[in-house]
């Protein structure tokens, strides 16, 4: 964990004014650069040290066996894991034949700052080298999102005190040495040197390496131009190998002279296209890198960030630690979809290798709601990709015995790579947040080609699973049995509420959406008595309940499941899947993350507000939120139920998560879903925000701890403007045909530049729930 702030407290930038070496790997994922394409985790220029070297392109991936002490039928047999591929980043420095290194020699000063408006990614330190010779280094580096094969650098060196001969190695580098993290040998024997060389080229200031991996057969290029500006005496040569290309420069610089190299370099795969066509491709991209330069690369960046701040911005006054962070986490989720375009969007974006690089449930469950508001452009490319896998996801479906598709619980390709596994093989609810993502992108843009062209057969192939995996009892009620829900403390149950409600609302979805599209049905073979089956099941879902206890149950008889001993679980415990083994878990009372409580915020027209309070209450006190994408969830149902305090404290952990390391994982990469889920608990949580048939409404209420809200949302071609102060909301929405929505129940019909505030009720503040022994909210180093 960072214990001490090593982050100044900026509202649009993140500047770190030291280098600890021990905290290189988190630091190397919180200053990574991504477009959702190429992503280049933030390692020193020079490569070394590191914690964790990470260049990625997204789909980019090595296969390998999946460990079964017995085989079984249908347990997925490769896994999927991505792979750092040629790392274009490096650009090494010699002062006087001495290597720059931070560990080496006296390093004066060093500083870092993502700034948040720019894209741009800012390094400035002084080194003396153990000879005695001072420089000064500026380094500039961005991942562009207008050219989406493209990142450059701009390094620069200046002689500060002494005249001293300069040598600048700009590398391409392939096969890098990686730590060793992966304790399956077979699987680490598989990744080892993934890519075998097949091409390499150098001549001037131009380099150009291709590869391809050695199982999943895929052909990775990557080449790299630069322009050099320094004294009349600045020599330049290259050369290449299979695995590394280089340009060295080389020069003498008098005290307050500069070196500067500004790099350009530009990636392509692809698992079908040839050799040249490969290498014509990266060379291609970097033309049109070269001709708009390192200048025109970076105004682009910032042209194309106004526009996305213009319309995502969120505004908050009181608490400026959350301030930085929403906009820390707006700005990394845009990264992680913006430029993905047909590929998925891993767990941790482009920033790190952690959960394999594999999607889950968290995009459509947490991150494109974030992005159908703010960037929904992503959201119909990461749909299509869905799209794009239904050929596996059909497959394996087959293979499971039920109709439709059956998406995959972990996946980089669109097949199920992840091992037989209970809470993943039974995960069947990533189907329907898949529908719901649907539901909300087409309401809230009214997209008519998408609908026609993906929606339709997306909500069918979902609502086909769900028919074929439940059944009417006698009397007539329809169940989902042998689940797994959200939880994964509690694995192959019977009716998850959240997984059946969630399953009606895509039964319902995919009814209504072949009745508009009845051609497109028609060639997807539908026929009116399949839909009518749709919304049979639909319309007989059961949902499960305690009479007694007057709660929803998680799932059918967990309330009478044996409650979990929080008295006798030492706080070192958690998680407790690392110390206790999943067959007692399964069998207790204990939550790891919101499940029900999802249901509540997703679902929540089928609740009454005595049903949330007791249900949140209930669940508040048995959910140890050993998962990063509790606490935003919690939040949400904290604020709707009266908690503000409780909200505000998950609404601090959800958004620290990384900038704190709150979970110590974060040098494995960003928790891109807790990232989006810090704006949910801000527009959903405290704005009061809920998207549902077709609709927008707002309850929103402020924790002491917050003065002021303000956000603007991208909805139906209009950019609405909400502003929220303690006792007063007020809603403005562009230019456009008037727009309807609600505060606290009451329509509000708003004009294009016409402000409508109304008052925020004032409410009496329950009792606050219980949370386990040891399990308060995480607000890292923060008062509570």
């Amino acid at each position: 964990m960072i214990t001490d702030s090593i982050f100044a407290v900026e509202p649009w930038s993140l500047r770190e004014t030291d280098l600890d070496l021990d905290l290189l790997p988190q630091s190397e994922s919180v200053f990574a650069l991504s477009n959702g394409h190429v992503g280049w985790r933030g390692n020193l220029d020079e490569g070394e040290p590191h914690g964790l070297p990470g260049s990625y392109l997204n789909g980019v991936h090595e296969l390998h066996p999946l460990p079964y002490a017995e085989a079984g039928y249908g347990y997925p047999e490769s896994g999927q894991t991505v792979i750092n591929i040629t790392n274009g980043k490096i650009v090494r420095l010699l002062v006087d034949d001495e290597p720059f290194d931070v560990r080496y020699g006296q390093l004066r000063s060093h500083e870092r700052v993502l700034d948040l408006r720019s894209g741009l990614l800012h390094r400035t330190c002084e080194w003396t080298s153990p000879a005695g010779s001072t420089v000064r280094v500026r380094s500039t580096r961005l991942v562009s999102f207008t050219q989406r094969a493209v990142a450059a650098v701009s390094y620069e060196v200046e002689a500060v005190d002494t005249e001293v001969r300069i040598v600048i190695q700009s590398e391409l580098v392939a096969n890098e040495q990686l730590p060793g993290a992966d304790t399956d040998p077979r699987a680490a024997v598989a990744l080892e040197s993934p890519l075998e060389a097949e091409e390499n080229f150098a001549s001037g200031h131009r380099l150009r390496l291709v590869h391809c991996t050695r199982r999943s057969g895929l052909r990775v290029g990557a080449a790299a131009d630069h322009f050099v500006y320094g004294p009349d005496t600045t020599t330049t040569q290259s050369e290449s190998h299979d695995d590394i290309a280089r340009v060295t420069v080389a020069t003498v610089l008098a005290p307050g002279k500069t070196l500067r190299l500004d790099k350009l370099v530009a990636f392509g795969w692809s698992s079908t296209r040839s050799l040249p066509a490969v290498s014509d491709q990266v060379d291609a991209a970097l033309a049109g890198a070269a001709s708009v330069g390192w200048k025109g690369l970076a105004e682009e960046q910032r042209a194309y960030l106004d526009d996305f701040w213009r319309c995502a911005d969120v505004e908050v006054d009181g608490d400026e630690k959350i301030q930085q962070a929403v906009r820390f986490a707006l700005f990394h989720v845009l990264q992680a979809g913006a430029r993905a375009e047909q590929r998925g969007i891993p767990a941790k974006g482009l920033t790190g290798s952690g959960y394999d690089g594999h999607a889950f449930w968290d995009t459509e469950a947490f991150v494109l709601p974030l992005l159908t508001f703010t960037s929904p452009d992503a959201v119909s490319h990461a749909l299509l990709w869905r799209q794009s896998t239904l050929p596996a996801a059909r497959e394996r479906a087959a293979q499971l015995g039920l109709h439709g598709a059956t998406f995959p619980w972990r996946t980089i390709d669109g097949s199920e790579c992840s091992a037989y596994w209970p809470a993943g093989a039974a995960a069947f609810h990533v189907n329907a947040g898949i529908a719901d993502a649907v539901v909300g992108y087409l309401s809230a843009t009214r997209d008519e080609e998408f609908e026609r062209d993906c929606a339709v057969e997306l909500l069918v192939e979902t609502a086909r699973l769900w028919r074929s995996l439940g059944h009417h009892d006698p009397h007539g009620a329809f169940h989902i049995d042998g689940v797994t829900g959200p939880d994964e403390y509690s694995a192959v149950m019977d009716d998850n509420t959240y997984t059946n409600l969630m399953a009606r609302r895509n039964l319902r979805a995919a009814a209504d959406i072949v009745e508009r599209h009845a051609d497109v049905a028609t060639q997807l073979g539908v026929d009116e008595e399949e839909s009518a089956t749709w919304r049979d099941a639909a319309d007989a879902m059961n949902i499960p309940y305690n009479e007694e206890l007057r709660v929803h149950e998680q799932d059918a008889g967990f309330t009478s499941h044996q409650h979990w001993d929080f008295e006798r679980t030492r706080p070192d415990q958690y998680p407790l899947l690392l110390h206790f083994p999943y067959f007692d878990i399964y069998r207790k009372q204990v939550v790891k993350q919101a499940d029900l409580v999802l249901a509540m915020y997703k679902c929540g027209s089928y609740f009454d507000d005595d049903h949330k309070a007791r249900n949140f209450a209930y669940y508040e006190a048995i959910t140890v939120r050993d998962s990063s994408l509790s606490a935003c969830c919690q939040a949400v149902m904290a604020v709707e139920t009266g908690h503000l305090r409780l909200a505000y404290d998950y609404l601090t952990e959800a958004a620290l998560m990384d900038l704190e390391d709150l979970e110590h994982n974060t040098r494995d990469g960003l928790h891109i879903a807790s990232l989006a889920g810090a704006w949910t608990a801000l527009v959903a949580g405290f704005g009061g925000m809920r998207h549902s048939q077709d609709r927008l409404d707002f309850s929103p209420r402020l924790p002491e701890e917050i003065r002021r809200l303000a956000f603007t949302l991208k909805f139906r071609d209009r950019h609405l403007h909400v502003e929220i102060t303690a006792t007063t909301a007020t809603y403005t929405t562009s230019t456009g045909d008037p727009l309807r929505i609600h505060h606290y129940g009451e329509p509000v019909t708003l004009h294009a530049g016409v402000a409508e505030a109304r008052t925020i009720p004032s409410f009496v503040a329950p009792p606050t729930p219980e949370y386990p022994p040891g399990r308060r909210p995480n607000a890292g180093g923060r008062r509570r």
